[in-house]
C-alpha cells in the first residue's frame, strides 16, 4: 500500500482571492505548483497526495490532478447552498480522481451553518454519488459538528487538522471533551494535520502536540487517522520535514503495521484509491 500525504494545497496566487494569506504568511504568497511538491514527496517516501481545495476552482484542481499521477484524489468545493447542487455532483461523476468536496465552515458567520435545514438538504446528495466530506472548522464549532454527523450515519466524513485547536495559548479541556464525542461514530476520520499552524510558529516543540494526538488516538485509533502535511501553509511554520517529523516520532513507538495504517493505508481506504 503506498503512503499517502491526506491533506496538502495548490495555488496561483492572488491576492485578492486569497486575502486569507496574510502578511503575516509571507512566506506561503506565492504559486505553489506540483512541481513544488513532487520532489519533496518523494524525497520523503510517499508515493502519492491528496490535493485539497483552497479556493472555489475545482476545474484547476482537476486539470492538475489529470496530468500528475502522483495526484491520487481531488477534494474539490462546492455550494451545499445551492439549489442546483446535485447537478454540480453528477457533473463532476466523470472525473475519476474527484472523490470528495470540502465546504469552508470554519470563516461562516453563522457558526452552527451546517445544522441548517437548507445546508442539510444539499448535503444529503453527497452519499447518492458516492463522495467524501472533509470538515474544515473551529474548536468552537465542534459541538455542533457533532449533532451534524449523527444525522448522515453512512456518510464519510473526515475532520480537517484536528479541527483546529487553540495549540499555541495550550486550550484543551473544551476541544478534549468535544473531540472525544466522535469515538462512537465509526463513519468520522481525522487528520493529522495543521497543527503547526496552530502552536506558536517561531518556538512549537514537539510536546506541544502530545495531548492533542493522544486524545484524538484515544477518540479515533489507529484505523481512523490519517497524516497530511497541509502543505504548503504548513511552511509558515516549519519545512515539510519537520511538520512530518511531529507525526513520525509520536507513532515511532506503535507497531509498522500501525505506522502504515497512519501514513497511508487509511486515507487510501476513506479516498478508495486504487493505485
Amino acid at each position: 500500500m503506498p503512503k499517502i500525504d491526506a491533506h496538502q494545497h495548490f495555488w496561483t496566487f492572488d491576492p485578492v482571492r486569497d486575502s486569507w494569506i496574510t502578511e503575516e504568511m509571507s512566506a506561503i504568497r506565492r504559486d505553489f505548483l506540483p512541481q513544488d511538491l513532487q520532489p519533496v514527496l518523494e524525497r520523503n517516501g510517499f508515493e502519492g497526495c491528496v490535493l485539497v481545495q483552497a479556493n472555489e476552482d475545482n476545474d484547476f484542481l482537476l486539470e492538475i490532478a489529470a496530468r500528475h499521477n502522483f495526484v491520487k484524489v481531488v477534494v474539490g468545493w462546492v455550494d451545499f447552498l445551492d439549489e442546483q447542487v446535485e447537478e454540480k455532483l453528477a457533473h463532476y461523476q466523470q472525473f475519476e480522481k474527484m472523490k470528495g468536496f470540502r465546504y469552508i465552515l470554519q470563516s461562516a458567520q453563522d457558526r452552527a451553518l451546517m445544522l441548517r435545514p437548507e445546508f442539510k438538504r444539499g448535503f444529503q446528495k453527497l452519499q447518492k454519488y458516492g463522495y467524501t466530506y472533509d470538515i474544515l472548522i473551529y474548536q468552537d464549532q465542534l459541538a455542533y459538528t457533532k449533532e451534524f454527523v449523527a444525522a448522515f450515519p453512512d456518510q464519510p466524513f473526515v475532520i480537517d487538522h484536528l479541527a483546529k485547536p487553540a495549540i499555541k495559548q495550550g486550550d484543551t479541556a473544551e476541544w478534549g471533551r468535544n473531540m472525544k464525542a466522535f469515538a462512537e461514530h465509526q463513519n468520522v476520520f481525522c487528520k493529522l494535520s495543521g497543527l503547526v499552524t496552530e502552536a506558536d510558529w517561531k518556538s512549537w516543540k514537539q510536546n506541544d502536540f502530545a495531548f492533542y494526538l493522544d486524545t484524538v488516538v484515544e477518540t479515533y485509533g489507529v484505523r481512523r487517522l490519517m497524516y497530511g502535511s497541509d502543505w504548503p501553509v504548513c511552511l509558515v511554520a516549519g519545512i515539510y520535514e519537520e511538520v512530518l517529523g511531529i507525526i513520525q516520532e509520536y507513532f515511532s513507538s506503535f507497531s509498522q503495521a500501525e505506522q502504515a495504517l497512519i501514513f497511508g493505508e487509511n486515507a487510501s481506504r476513506f479516498y478508495t484509491i486504487n493505485s
